[in-house]
């Protein structure tokens, strides 16, 4: 059976510019082998404003890239979200950024159980129906997390609606410039009532668990933990967690090996104990968020010194 080959033209827009031609068509055509684009740029099969062009090149808005590949790539490969919910609770929202409260139980995207029912669809739904975003209007964008939580983890989540909020977030995010507090219960009473740990996180992808080291190895990673006790009866702690490096079950996994598990927690904590609390999830919230950005002016400093609280943490009065 021959290919049917066509010409598409995508003409960029705000959330496409400052993208690498070869960033830009994965995103554009998701089913096109990467041996296939760069086939059609020695063929000179993409053109930049109707010249040949290199795949390292820098797209600016109302640059014009036309392609000329086989059909069927142009089909977008995603989920159909029409009949995802746009329920989401905001906790803060402007042209730029959203602030969600994820509920535990719900996934930020899409895992082995691909529902589509995630944070990142319920985002998406939320500002179709707002008419704050048209999937088919965009070459190449769509609003995405900037951060991740647990599935069984509630707290704040960071969503920009353009790719100039998502670019800048993210690097904020990397260079340490947002900062995120948690609060959870634990098992008994840390002493000292306030620290900051330092150790060493190993990875088991098979097992999807974490186990924490003394000593830095070529595979495990250092993790940083600052904790905080507000209240305890004895038997159980509400603290405050600074979490100053994000690795996986950091939180969880800390606690647990100074000797103070999470409550709730069924893969670091005491079962017996969460079945005597009759809880089945770890009381674990991101519940506080800050923006302290330095360096250059962006387009998000007006969000600098802002802080942002979830004023309903589902556990905090609950067992103690």
């Amino acid at each position: 059976m021959c290919c049917v080959f066509k010409m598409k033209r995508f003409t960029i827009n705000a959330n496409d510019a400052g993208q690498r031609v070869d960033k830009f068509i994965t995103k554009a055509c998701p089913n096109m082998p990467l041996s296939m684009l760069y086939k059609a740029v020695r063929k000179k099969d993409v053109k930049l404003n109707r010249r040949r062009c290199d795949i390292s090149a820098r797209l600016c808005e109302g640059d014009v890239l036309e392609i000329y590949l086989p059909d069927d790539v142009f089909a977008k490969d995603s989920k159909d979200i029409s009949r995802v919910s746009g329920d989401i609770r905001v906790v803060y929202e402007d042209e730029n950024i959203i602030l969600a409260d994820k509920p535990v139980g719900l996934a930020v995207h899409e895992d082995e159980s691909s529902t589509a029912d995630t944070l990142a669809n319920r985002v998406k739904a939320y500002l179709i129906q707002k008419g704050e975003y048209d999937p088919e209007r965009e070459n190449s964008f769509a609003p995405a997390l900037c951060n991740r939580l647990d599935r069984n983890t509630c707290g704040i989540v960071i969503a920009a609606k353009n790719a100039e909020a998502l670019r800048i977030m993210n690097e904020k995010i990397r260079s340490r410039q947002v900062h995120k507090r948690y609060l959870c219960i634990v098992l008994g009473t840390p002493e000292p009532r306030e620290a900051v740990l330092h150790h060493y996180l190993f990875k088991n992808s098979k097992t999807n668990t974490v186990t924490v080291q003394e000593k830095k190895t070529r595979e495990n990673r250092e993790i940083i933990t600052g904790y905080k006790v507000l209240k305890t009866n004895g038997e159980l702690s509400l603290a405050e967690i600074d979490l100053m490096t994000g690795r996986t079950h950091q939180i969880r996994a800390h606690m647990a090996y100074i000797g103070h598990p999470l409550l709730g927690d069924g893969k670091y904590g005491d079962n017996r104990i969460n079945r005597t609390y009759g809880i089945k999830t770890q009381a674990l919230c991101a519940y506080k968020l800050r923006f302290d950005f330095t360096g250059e002016k962006t387009a998000l400093d007006y969000l600098s010194g802002r802080e942002f609280t979830v004023d309903d943490v589902w556990f905090e009065d609950k067992f103690l």
